[in-house]
């Protein structure tokens, strides 16, 4: 089986994390910080705003049962690709729109998907397209977060709804048992 990796920074992490938890085909799910400067950075440094770093998730899937097109559709479908430095609530450049490839073919496919979500938004898609770089995982306690804390306020509130958009746009995408 061959397996792809690609990063997507799409708000807080527990958000795009628990949508893909749960999509068919994806292997592994991991929250992280990605394309700062500064090395092996905590979440309390990435919330003050002056490392560089995006809440990510890298997301690993088998691309013969999820083509990375279908990847990057759920993902522009569970954020607001058009909010500079912004999901909602949560304010900052660690709460940017990017996805960070790791080969030249993801940036292929990543820009053509794009072009169609700029179009259908009227050219106001302000996702970041880069090179994953200096990459570090979050803390422990941040992995699972939902899954682990589904009634904590933030999850009920915001990770919930985004989850539940998921399960109704995609359901040929979710993930049996």
């Amino acid at each position: 089986m061959t397996t792809e990796r690609i990063t997507l920074a799409g708000g807080c992490f527990w958000c795009i994390e628990a949508v893909f938890e749960r999509v068919d085909g994806v292997l592994a799910v991991e929250s992280g910080y990605s394309n700062g400067h500064v090395e092996r950075p905590t979440y309390q440094q990435v919330c003050e705003g002056d490392t560089g770093h995006a809440e990510v998730v890298r997301v690993d899937f088998d691309p013969a049962r999820i083509p990375l097109r279908e990847v990057l559709e759920i993902f522009f479908a569970v954020h607001d690709p058009t909010t500079l430095n912004r999901q909602g609530n949560d304010v900052g450049t660690q709460y940017r729109s990017g996805i960070y490839w790791h080969d030249a073919a993801q940036r292929d496919v990543i820009e053509a998907v794009l072009a169609d979500v700029s179009a259908a938004h009227g050219g106001r898609v302000v996702t970041e397209v880069a090179a994953e770089r200096n990459h570090w995982p979050a803390e422990p306690y941040h992995q699972h977060y939902f899954a682990n804390h589904p009634g904590q306020g933030y999850c009920a509130f915001v990770v919930a709804p985004k989850v539940e958009k998921f399960l109704r746009t995609f359901r040929h995408r979710v993930r049996l048992g």
